[in-house]
This record gives structure tokens, C-alpha cells and sequence, in this order.
């Protein structure tokens, strides 16, 4: 009889002990018992027989996870203090052992067909139409001599460019390549510029593919013929063999850091997959963050292919579309071209209040003021999605005088239509733009010049390519920058600058920022090098890159069972060396999806103390949350 040691995949539970009376390659996966529900697992290592009674083993699969998958979900869970089975979690297996010819039964579990000369297919390449200028060729051969390098790009100085040239000679070598883009970066613009010039080579994979799509993306993944790989963070834990080069395209973006268990960072993930795997990874950003740009050598690449200059009007105001914005707007569709309107803040107004008694309308189950949405006529939450209609007297002191703070898209789109009725006015957001095919037919109207003024959050600057947008609007700066968080000057700059980006791409552009701190913006808006060097002398001491966060969450639906788990811990760290506590309370909203939350923060110079401090005190409770960007 062999027994075996095998993670649950997906489950935060240590591996259990299995048996089977064959042997079971490493890595395989398998199918077995817990708790009487069949679930898959993955074969770590054989082991001695256990003195308790063992569960066989169900069924061997035809998957496999490689050495390196393995290696790579050890290092997952050891950094990011989450378990095996929730690393594997991430990962797709790779077909058996023989991974350069795929049987028939692939094809029947995916539902694809798989063609035998497909397996040795090698790109056949014409001459390349890329042509790099002389300062682009500089960057490629600079990206070639470092292992890890930043690309520190100003807004279309041609990045895109290098990349492609380098998944060009990537495929020469025959080796494959990881293009790595925020979620909702994945623009129909990048797609098909990719699409034109690799055809077949590339292939896009998110979660937004249709079955069929994801079929016919995994063929090729599977078969060998996608080159180039393209999607936001779960392409990297895609079977990819061969892999030469990855790519992480604004390298700056928060959703490289996943929001669930496990917390971690694709970004760094893809920095030590470099080391891991032996090849080249590559970081990319107009507005490169702090960590990057102190961590890793970087070529700077200035200028654009714009000849067209871009002029900066700062308004002190307090969050409104005033008179001087609506007569900018004006303006410029009186010349017939285009505008862009960016708000952080969703909905028609991010808050509900009482001018009787101040009283906020707060979810039901979360410590967060509601949004308000007009079109539906009702009050959401943007944390749990919990929906209720709209009030018409406040719940605490009956007063009828409720009023909206902080303007959201959806009611700037409402009022702007009120006060420029000619101009045709699109929301640009993720309550409006929910699928993949309605991006693409966002901008195509966009470009297509069918809409005058575009409104939206972030979405509006996540590398997009407009044509002919003469006036950018920024509002709500000054919300992000007194924002909570060690970094929010930078995200409030980095905001900044990438809105501004979009405009002024093929004519003269003006951009109108909202703000009271207007000497800020006004020093940084073209020297964001130099803003980078200034940081570094708020950050040090204090906060990342030169020192090690780790964020410990409680959260209950019984607050005295959450507030007493964090208090048990807190006393534990309290005695372990090399790392500071710097708070432990309830967390900044306390109540989310009716469960109240506590929050530890840890602080240490090595990441190696705070992971052994955590382990070594870890309560049931504690959800662990090292390199955190969130402290709300």
C-alpha cells in the first residue's frame, strides 16, 4: 500500500494523509473523500504509514501540477500565510506527463478539439513591422541586460511598442511570453493591436470569455501555439511552458492585489516567478510606483508621439461641475470635439444625509454611508451590495430635508445633460459598462465621434485610446488625497496624471483639475520623477519599500467574538522581536456583510520576522494580509 500526503485544493485545512495500492506521481491531481464529499487534491509528497486509519484515494486525474507550480504555491502560502490548498487554488494544472501531445480525453474534458500539427507548430514569422526609434531601441537592449527592469514611460512615448518587439524575439527563441494588464484594462484596442500583428500567436484569457472562448483560449495554451498570453492576474498561474518573458503593463494598478484569500500581489508574484523560472520580467508605467521604482533598475523614456501641447487650469472648489467647467465644456463642443469628465466617486452621490440632524443613511449591514442610484430608484452598498429604496424622511428625526454629498457619475451625467441638452453625454463606469462587449462598443462610439463628453471613474483612465479629446475635467483629487493611506499622495498624483493622459493625443488639450491644493499637483504634473524622489523621504522608517506591512483582519457577526480573537493575538505579537505593532482596533469601517471587523497592523524591517511573528501567533479568526493597499 503507498501513502501519500495530499493538499485539498481550495480549502484552508493542512494536507491530509490518503492511501492508494499504486503509485501516484508528485503533482498529480486526484479526486477524494472529505468529510464525505468527493473534492479534488494535489499529491505533495509519499509518506509513511500513519497510525490512524486512511481514506483511499478515489480516482487519478490526468492533470498535473509541474515542479515549479509546486514550488510556487509553497512560496504563495508561506509568504502570503494562507495554505496550500488555497495556492493551488490559483493554478491550472498542466495535462499529464507528456505535455507536448494531448490526447483525445483533453478534448473530451474540455469540450476542444485538438490538432495533432498544432502541438509542433513554430511561428513562422514575416519580417517585423515594428519599428523602434533610436530611444525605444535604447529601452529594449536596457530591459535585455536586467533580469527585473521598470519602464518608466510617459503616456504614449510607446511602450506598447517595446513589448512587442521583445514578444517578437521572444517567439525567435522560441520561448513564450505573459502580458500581464490590469482587469479592466483589458481594452479592445490592445486586443486588437496584438491580434493584428501575432494572429494566432496570441491568445487573450480573463473572466469575462464566453465557454467557448475559454475553450478555444486553453487549446492553445494546451497545445503550445498561443506565444503570447494576455489577461490580468489569474494568467499567470496559466500551464505555460517554455516561458521566456513576463510582462506587467501598469505595474502601478491596484488590481494586481487580490481582494480575497489569498491576498496576494501578481505583481510581485510575477517578480519572483523570474527568479523562480530563470527569465526576464519586465514593469511598465507612466506613474510607476514607489516600490518599483526604488527596488528595480529602470530606463526612462520621456515624451510621446504627440506633437500637440497640454495646458493645466486648476479651479479651488469644493466638488461641483461649476460655472467654469460647464463653459470649458462649452467650448469645446462648440468646436466639435471632445470631452472627458472623470469623478472618483460612482452612482449619483456617494452619500445621503439629514441637514436636520446630520444623520448619514448607512447599509443595514455594513458602517458605510449608501450611495444613491437615481435610475433604480434605490440606495446601494458598494461594499456588500445590499439595495433599499430610497428614503423620503431621515429614519433618525423623521426630518423631510435630506441632501446627497459627494457628486457621482451617474448625477453628473443627469445634470450635465440638464445643462448642455445639444451634447450627446455617456456614463463610463462599472455600474454602466459590465461586460467586455459593452467596453468595446463604449469607445468605438467614443472614437467614432457619436459622443461628445464621457463620464467615469478610474475606468476613464485605464489606458485607453482616445482620439480626439481636446478637455479633460477632474474632479474629487482632493478626496483621494486626504484619503487614510501612506500612499495617497501618490495615488492622487498617479490619478492625476493618467486622466490627463487621455487627452490631447492628436490636438492641443486643456485640462481642468478641481482642487485646494493645487501647488501640489502643480509641481509634480510633469516631474513625476521628482515627486517619486521626494516620497522617498516621507516613506522612510516608516512605511514600504523600506519597511515590511502586514495587515491582520478579525471579522464576526458577533463583534466581542471578532474584538476578543484580535485581543488574544495582539498579546501574543506583543512578545515577538523584530516586529512592531502599530495598532489594534476595530478597522476604519467596522461593519461589513453584517460581520464587525478588527484590524492588527505589524510593521518590521525583514518580511522573514513578521511571517514567523504571525505563524507562531495566528488565531483561528485571523485573515492575514501582508503587503496590504487597503486600511479601510
Amino acid at each position: 500500500m503507498n501513502y501519500y500526503l495530499i493538499s485539498i485544493i481550495g480549502s484552508p485545512l493542512e494536507p491530509f494523509t490518503y492511501h492508494a495500492n499504486y503509485e501516484i506521481p508528485i503533482g498529480t491531481r486526484v479526486s477524494v473523500h472529505v468529510r464525505n464529499r468527493e473534492v479534488q487534491g494535489v499529491v505533495l509528497s509519499p509518506c509513511k504509514q500513519p497510525e490512524f486509519k486512511t481514506n483511499e484515494i478515489i480516482k487519478q486525474s490526468e492533470f498535473c501540477f509541474s515542479d515549479k507550480q509546486i514550488a510556487l504555491a509553497k512560496f504563495i502560502a508561506s509568504y502570503y500565510i494562507c495554505s496550500l490548498g488555497d495556492a493551488f487554488a490559483l493554478m491550472m494544472p498542466f495535462w499529464g506527463k507528456v505535455k507536448t501531445l494531448l490526447p483525445g480525453s483533453l478534448a473530451n474534458t474540455f469540450g476542444i478539439q485538438v490538432s495533432t500539427w498544432a502541438m509542433h507548430h513554430k511561428s513562422q514569422k514575416n519580417e517585423s513591422k515594428i519599428l523602434l526609434s533610436l530611444k525605444q531601441k535604447k529601452a529594449l537592449e536596457f530591459l535585455q541586460q536586467h533580469k527585473v527592469a521598470l519602464l518608466f514611460g510617459d503616456t504614449g512615448s510607446g511602450k506598447t511598442e517595446i513589448y512587442m518587439k521583445y514578444f517578437e524575439q521572444m517567439i525567435q527563441k522560441e520561448k513564450r511570453s505573459i502580458f500581464l494588464m490590469p482587469e479592466i484594462s483589458l481594452t479592445p484596442q490592445m486586443s486588437k493591436r496584438l491580434k493584428e500583428h501575432f494572429g494566432d500567436d496570441f491568445v487573450m484569457w480573463h473572466s469575462k470569455l464566453t465557454p467557448k472562448q475559454k475553450k478555444l483560449a486553453l487549446e492553445k495554451i494546451y497545445d503550445g501555439s498561443a506565444k503570447i498570453i494576455a489577461g490580468p492576474r489569474s494568467a499567470l498561474f496559466l500551464p505555460i511552458e517554455d516561458l521566456g518573458l513576463i510582462v506587467v503593463d501598469e505595474e502601478h494598478d491596484e488590481s494586481y492585489k487580490s481582494g480575497s484569500r489569498p491576498r496576494y500581489n501578481a505583481r510581485d508574484l510575477a517578480i519572483y516567478m523570474g527568479k523562480l523560472y530563470n527569465l526576464h520580467v519586465v514593469l511598465g508605467s507612466a506613474t510607476p510606483s514607489l516600490n518599483s521604482y526604488v527596488k528595480f533598475p529602470h530606463f526612462r523614456l520621456k515624451g510621446g508621439h504627440f506633437s500637440s501641447e497640454k495646458s493645466f487650469m486648476y479651479e479651488k472648489s469644493a466638488e461641483s461641475l461649476s460655472s467654469l467647467i460647464i463653459e470649458s465644456l462649452k467650448e469645446v463642443l462648440h468646436k466639435k470635439e471632445q470631452s472627458i469628465v472623470f469623478l472618483p466617486t460612482r452612482a449619483n452621490f456617494k452619500y445621503l444625509l439629514c441637514q436636520d440632524c446630520g444623520h448619514t443613511i448607512e447599509c443595514a449591514f455594513c458602517s458605510v454611508g449608501m450611495s444613491v442610484h437615481q435610475h433604480s430608484h434605490a440606495l446601494k452598498c458598494h461594499y456588500c451590495n445590499f439595495t433599499q429604496a430610497i428614503p423620503q424622511v431621515c429614519p433618525e428625526c423623521k426630518s423631510p430635508n435630506l441632501t446627497s454629498s459627494r457628486l457621482g457619475t451617474a448625477e453628473a451625467v443627469l445634470n450635465l445633460k440638464e445643462m448642455l441638452p445639444e451634447a450627446k453625454i455617456e456614463q463610463f463606469d462599472r455600474d454602466v459598462i459590465t461586460t467586455a462587449n459593452k467596453l468595446k462598443k463604449a469607445l468605438k462610439r467614443f472614437n467614432d465621434k457619436e459622443i461628445d463628453i464621457l463620464v467615469g471613474t478610474q475606468m476613464l483612465s485605464k489606458g485607453h485610446d482616445y482620439h480626439g479629446v481636446t478637455l479633460a475635467v477632474v474632479l474629487g483629487m482632493d478626496n483621494m488625497l486626504n484619503m487614510s493611506d501612506y500612499r495617497a499622495r501618490e495615488k492622487a498624483l498617479s490619478s492625476l496624471i493618467q486622466v490627463a493622459g487621455r487627452s490631447g493625443r492628436s490636438q492641443d488639450a486643456k485640462v481642468v483639475v478641481q482642487t485646494f491644493n493645487e501647488e501640489f499637483f502643480k509641481n509634480y504634473i510633469n516631474k513625476y520623477e521628482d515627486f517619486l524622489e521626494e516620497e522617498k523621504f516621507f516613506r522612510q522608517e516608516l512605511y514600504p519599500p523600506y519597511k515590511k506591512l502586514c495587515r491582520i483582519l478579525f471579522a464576526h457577526k458577533n463583534g466581542a467574538k471578532a474584538q476578543d480573537e484580535m485581543r488574544k493575538m495582539h498579546e501574543k505579537l506583543l512578545t515577538c522581536k523584530g516586529v512592531e505593532v502599530v495598532g489594534a482596533k476595530k478597522c476604519a469601517i467596522e461593519k461589513v456583510a453584517n460581520k464587525y471587523r478588527f484590524e492588527i497592523l505589524l510593521r518590521s524591517n525583514k518580511s522573514t520576522d513578521i511571517i514567523k511573528a504571525v505563524r507562531n501567533c495566528k488565531v483561528p479568526l485571523a485573515e492575514v494580509d501582508m503587503d496590504p493597499i487597503e486600511f479601510v
